[in-house]
């Protein structure tokens, strides 16, 4: 099928690559990050949506969304707000709160749609207990190794749930281009964001999606990024396995 065939040759961008078509689409497409944001975690949350459905939850339906300081942790609010439309019961845990306006009106949005922030991260083992799905929206693209100390904690803990772990463009603590080692975090689902980075050649998780629907043509020409057709209205597509550059 034409869909599959495609998707196989998507292009996977370099950290250098990622970056400049952010900035691209910033000023040469004069998108906000708002927007981006926006369109960005709604993808997530479907992704999540599709992947996990509720019918499907023996707790519930609650999702633990972990959101780190910047834009990828922005992205994990939106897409916590989301799930709570969906019918989902998602918690946050974002730890260093950015006084950016952006920032503080997510927070406020979840805040006023009674998605509890949880003070405190616990223990693997609880979080396994109290969460059918643990979303990782720690760190993005511009990521570079290694953690910072505030965050070794967190993210030991997200690595050793037992449960289903959603990693948002790239499974946080990975090199965006080289992947991660052997102790590093292991998602069960990857959702790309734009187009995939070159670390997702590495994911060896059950799901694979692509998100971020607003790539103009003229710059997925510009930079050949090959994204697969997204079937009819949907907000994100899933990749069949990589086996592309």
């Amino acid at each position: 099928n034409a869909a599959r065939k495609m998707s196989t040759k998507v292009k996977f961008l370099s950290q250098e690559e990622a970056v400049k078509i952010d900035q691209e689409l910033f000023s040469e497409y004069a998108y906000s990050v708002d927007q981006l944001m926006e369109l960005a975690g709604l993808s997530v949350a479907t992704a999540v949506a599709k992947s996990y459905p509720k019918a499907t939850m023996t707790k519930g339906a609650t999702v633990l969304v972990c959101c780190g300081p910047g834009n990828n942790g922005g992205d994990g609010l939106v897409c916590a707000r989301h799930l709570k439309i969906f019918g989902y019961e998602p918690s946050v845990f974002y730890p260093k709160q950015s006084n950016k306006p952006l920032f503080q009106n997510l927070t406020k949005q979840c805040q006023e749609m009674e998605v509890p922030f949880l003070s405190f991260l616990p223990d693997s083992q609880l979080i396994a207990d109290s969460y059918n799905v643990v979303v990782d929206a720690l760190f993005g693209f511009s990521f570079k190794p290694p953690v910072r100390p505030e965050f070794v904690d967190v993210l030991d803990k997200i690595k050793k749930v037992k449960i289903p772990v959603v990693s948002v463009d790239i499974p946080s603590g990975w090199d965006v281009e080289t992947g991660g080692d052997a102790e590093a975090l292991q998602p069960d689902c990857l959702v790309s964001l734009t187009a995939p980075k070159l670390c997702s050649r590495h994911f060896k998780g059950r799901l694979h999606w692509l998100g971020g629907r607003f790539v103009p043509p003229a710059l997925a020409a510009k930079y050949e990024l090959n994204l697969p057709p997204y079937p009819g209205t949907e907000c994100c597509v899933l990749l069949t396995p990589p086996t592309s550059s």
